[in-house]
């Protein structure tokens, strides 16, 4: 079985109007769409973009306040989901339970269905400036093209969680990103590699780019999109199947075929799945 992905480099700029949002949007599902795209992935807090529209006092709306656009931007990603015929994973948006935050990958089916999977691993400041709450659960979703896992940015810093949506059918990791210097960058680029050399998956990454500059810890971004693959002779050397160029306004695209992992899961190089010690360390078995 083989997908099609495309990855977008989100440019952020200062906006007056959902609307300004929404063709933005829909721009970058056209150029997928024209790549012939099954899947598109939007980076994580790209939804920022929308506080910089601002209040009637013309200051930066805060992240109290982001999550009043949640319905608007759920039903413009499911319309744009049914009309392109397209699973969209809509990058993260804020959203409020009650009388918490959470930060929530969201996969929009084409039949407009909506997954969501809150960020489960949360960083200090997203604790200590924005008061966000981590998830408490991992889901895997199933799509006409085989399972997939949605882990946000310092997810996939953790090994055991991507070891659990594997184990639980996963075969593609989508991992929307938003860094702002090269430390934190590197940080995810990195163990989104391990992540796929250990657990011989995809890792499908995107970051923001550009500057929102009137919103608080949103003024410097530095990304880069990615297809991500294990390291064997079915694959580049590298491990890179398409990347981006750093900090540009661009979409990479590229196809996936999941045959190709079985195969190295069962006679590859290595075949670090299938040889884990669980007479030595905690692990779970596969469904």
């Amino acid at each position: 079985m083989q997908l099609r992905v495309s990855a977008v480099q989100y440019q952020l700029h200062t906006i007056n109007s959902f609307n300004e949002f929404a063709n933005q949007v829909e721009h970058y599902i056209k150029t997928a769409e024209e790549f012939e795209a099954e899947f598109i992935l939007f980076p994580e807090f790209f939804t920022t973009q929308l506080m910089s529209i601002g209040n009637e006092k013309g200051n930066a709306l805060t992240i109290q306040e982001l999550p009043n656009y949640t319905e608007q931007y759920r039903s413009l990603f499911s319309k744009l989901a049914k009309q392109y015929k397209m699973h969209i994973i809509g990058g993260t948006h804020v959203i409020r339970k009650g009388e918490h935050l959470y930060n929530v990958a969201h996969l929009f089916y084409p039949d407009g269905r909506i997954g969501e999977q809150a960020k489960l691993h949360i960083t200090p400041t997203e604790v200590n400036e924005w008061n966000m709450s981590a998830g408490e659960s991992l889901e895997v979703f199933e799509t006409e093209k085989g399972k997939i896992a949605m882990l946000t940015c310092y997810d996939i810093e953790f090994p055991e969680i991507v070891r659990m949506a594997k184990a639980k059918g996963a075969d593609v990791i989508f991992c929307p990103s938003c860094t702002d210097d090269r430390h934190g960058f590197h940080r995810v680029r990195y163990t989104s590699h391990a992540r796929a050399i250990e657990n011989q998956v995809y890792v499908v990454n995107t970051g923001t780019v550009g500057s929102l500059p009137t919103v608080d810890f949103m003024r410097a971004n530095f990304g880069q999109a990615v297809v991500i693959t294990p390291n064997d002779i079915p694959f580049p050397p590298q491990g890179i199947m398409v990347e981006g160029e750093f900090n540009q306004d661009m979409i990479v695209t590229a196809d996936l075929n999941l045959d190709l992992l079985y195969k190295v899961r069962e006679k590859g190089s290595v075949t670090t799945w299938r040889d884990r010690r669980t007479d030595l360390y905690t692990d779970w078995e596969t469904e």
